[in-house]
């Protein structure tokens, strides 16, 4: 009920706010000299930097070329608030301004999209589903911490990620890169400029042997865009992005600091295999009508996955898919008093199917035997509507303050229905021995939720160079489709709400000739969160809160030198009493959440020609369960990239990672069944890579 009251009252007031923005500007804002770099990611159309209220960090083209990843954590943790597990292979689990979220749903916590496009379509979202993105080509990556905008909808509510792809026109590049133990990459770019029509051709491909036993990886991208400007004015701008991934997964290695020694490169789950196809088309269509800019971008996006769950046991093989058609429209006028103004709709029609079937009989105790039955254990559709609209306007309100208010109104529909026989039956309805099968299969049914997001926004000009920001906003996911009907034991129906977060920021923000900064504090209140409890009932039985200061920063030493790095101090903590056996957890950290964390990066640029960093990446130790019981102690580890410019068609490149050899993990973990667990980091490594410019 207290939670009821601050959410009302926040969107009252919010909603207040914009109704009263009829009053005109007193006079045009000042402006901070914060370096103008372009981003996507707030209003869904380029805008600069330095105009935006948010909490945005962008990845540049000259810093994704140097880090050249071979995994979109080793370059999304160089950014603050930002903390991206890497599992096996290509999966991870994201974190932003969050702990470590794991679960079927807790993907719903971020939105990841790609040029604008979500990966994946509200309530079908999947925990590695960032490896769908064509992070190896991108011009930039777009990171907005905490709630986005009004632009952005459910799973908006602890971050987004957007991948910008290059622009359109003449292009000619091709990068041959060889790393350890025979793995090698492809990078290439072909693009043509005929005037009114330009197109561009991205391709990516990498085979992996792994470093841990039976955990190679094939995966290949290709994205195709184009440009084109209409005689009577109008632009489309659009292409495809289609992904595929073949990978063989190496499961957790069990048991006290078991990432240290002869256990690290062991894989307990040689069985186990990850393969996904997902596609995405879109076409952005912008016409300017009287006033006002329309932007119209009909997309269609089809997703497939099938992996062996190594973490269930029986092994069952989950197989799922989804396909959705989308159009977002938004409107953007400039008013008479120097005002802007945006309004829009969001709508989507995606239809989804999944399976789970064990081929064989489970191993392990008799109560396991006896309740994991082999055979088919899904097998159902979803149909989701997607419905949403926004307004957001920005005012300058005097020389120095500037007010963004947003506001969006959403709705999402889903229409379940199970293809098998209902109940905890096997599947040919026959009962399980001692009380029931495990998994739980719910009637036809239809769910949907509906939700209101504020946001208000006021910017003050310190002065030339320095600004101060404070941000009051809500953030907002509806249930997945998994956690919806995905049952097991005895529940039949899982009665959720969406998960609601309040967030509040302040943040300080300046640039000169050669330093920049960004200070950021926040404070998030996350209540109805979803999880499952002891019994694997779903509900929503989470309330907790995020506080932190995020400090980012740069500086150029000399000419030659310069030194950025990101800090941050985060404490993420439990607010319910106590979880489902009795134990006390109130106060409790969150597990998967260090304290602190971050990173320094080092450059040394002699000449134009050459260019070379160090890298020292922090990891502070964090609790791995919720009583705070077991924990992980954290690592540091070392990287040296450099890049050579031979000629003008040349370029030679090195990445050592790891260089002190460290043996720490990538995630640590705890369960009641295994105690400890991890997934082990690779020791150290070199990545030769050769770029031919031949055009």
């Amino acid at each position: 009920m207290i939670h009821q009251l601050k959410h009302k009252t926040l969107v009252t007031s919010i909603a207040l706010a914009t109704a009263m923005t009829a009053f005109p500007a007193l006079a045009q804002s000042g402006r901070s000299a914060i370096q103008e770099i372009q981003v996507i990611s707030n209003s869904r159309r380029s805008e600069g930097l330095a105009d935006i209220n948010a909490s945005v960090s962008v990845l540049g083209q000259q810093e994704l070329d140097l880090v050249s990843h071979t995994h979109y954590q080793e370059v999304l943790n160089r950014l603050p608030g930002v903390n991206i597990s890497r599992n096996n292979g290509q999966e991870s689990l994201i974190a932003i301004r969050s702990p470590v979220l794991a679960g079927a749903g807790a993907c719903g916590a971020f939105l990841t999209a790609e040029n604008g496009i979500p990966l994946r379509s509200h309530g079908f979202c999947n925990v590695n589903e960032m490896f769908d993105a064509h992070t190896e080509n991108a011009a930039s990556i777009e990171v907005v911490r905490g709630p986005g905008s009004a632009f952005w909808g459910s799973n908006a509510m602890h971050g987004l990620i957007n991948v910008v792809l290059p622009q359109p026109g003449e292009a000619g590049q091709v990068t041959l890169e060889s790393g350890p133990e025979g793995s090698y990459r492809v990078t290439g770019r072909y693009g043509n400029d005929y005037g009114n029509f330009k197109q561009l051709l991205l391709v990516n491909g990498v085979n992996e042997e792994g470093y841990r036993d039976d955990s190679g990886v094939d995966q290949q991208k290709v994205s195709w865009l184009y440009n084109y400007t209409t005689k009577n004015g109008a632009r489309l701008d659009g292409g495809f992005t289609t992904s595929n991934l073949n990978q063989e997964t190496a499961g957790y290695v069990v048991g006290t600091k078991a990432y240290e020694g002869s256990r690290r490169d062991t894989n307990p789950n040689p069985e186990a295999y990850r393969d996904s196809l997902n596609t995405r088309v879109w076409t952005s269509i912008t016409q300017t009508v009287e006033e006002w800019e329309i932007v119209m971008t009909p997309y269609f996006r089809e997703a497939n996955m099938n992996f062996i769950q190594h973490f269930l046991p029986g092994l069952p093989i989950e197989d799922s898919e989804h396909r959705s058609l989308g159009l977002q429209v938004a409107g953007y006028r400039t008013l008479s008093d120097a005002s802007s103004l945006a309004v829009g709709v969001d709508l989507e029609n995606s239809s989804g199917r999944l399976k789970q079937f064990q081929p064989g009989p489970a191993v392990g105790t008799v109560f396991v035997r006896n309740t994991v039955p082999q055979g088919k254990h899904y097998d159902y559709e979803v149909d989701a509507r997607q419905m949403g609209a926004f307004v957001s306007y920005e005012q300058a309100l005097s020389e120095n303050w500037d007010l963004s208010l947003g506001l969006r109104l959403e709705n999402i529909k889903y229409y379940y229905d199970n293809l098998m026989l209902d109940g905890r039956t096997r599947d040919n309805g026959v009962a399980c021995a001692s009380g029931g099968c495990r998994y739980n299969r719910p009637a036809d049914r239809s769910d949907g939720f509906a939700n209101l997001s504020p946001k208000l926004g006021l910017s003050y000009a310190l002065d030339d160079s320095n600004s101060l920001q404070l941000r009051v906003q809500n953030g907002f996911r509806a249930p997945q489709a998994t956690e919806l009907y995905r049952l097991q034991n005895a529940q039949t129906v899982a009665d959720l709400e969406s998960v609601q977060l309040d967030s509040y920021e302040i943040a300080f923000i300046g640039a000169g000739g050669n330093w920049d900064y960004a200070a950021t504090y926040y404070y998030m209140d996350k209540e109805n969160d979803i999880i499952t409890d002891s019994a694997r009932i779903n509900l929503n039985g989470v309330h907790t809160k995020h506080r932190g200061i995020e400090f980012a920063a740069g500086y150029d030493i000399s000419a030659n030198w310069s030194v950025r790095g990101a800090v941050n101090l985060a404490d993420h903590t439990l607010e319910n009493s106590e979880d489902s056996n009795g134990a006390a957890l109130k106060g409790n950290d969150v597990d998967g959440a260090p304290n602190i964390f971050g990173n320094v990066h080092l450059q040394w640029r002699p000449n134009s020609q050459f260019l070379a960093e160090l890298e020292w990446v922090n990891m502070g130790d964090y609790y791995t369960n919720p009583e705070n019981s077991a924990s992980y102690d954290g690592h540091d580890l070392m990287n040296l990239r450099a890049q050579y410019q031979v000629n003008d068609v040349i370029d030679v490149s090195l990445n050592l990672l790891n260089i002190t050899d460290e043996e720490y993990a990538e995630r640590a973990d705890w369960t009641s069944f295994t105690g400890d667990r991890y997934f082990p980091g690779e020791p150290a490594r070199a990545f030769v890579a050769v770029t031919w410019q031949f055009k």
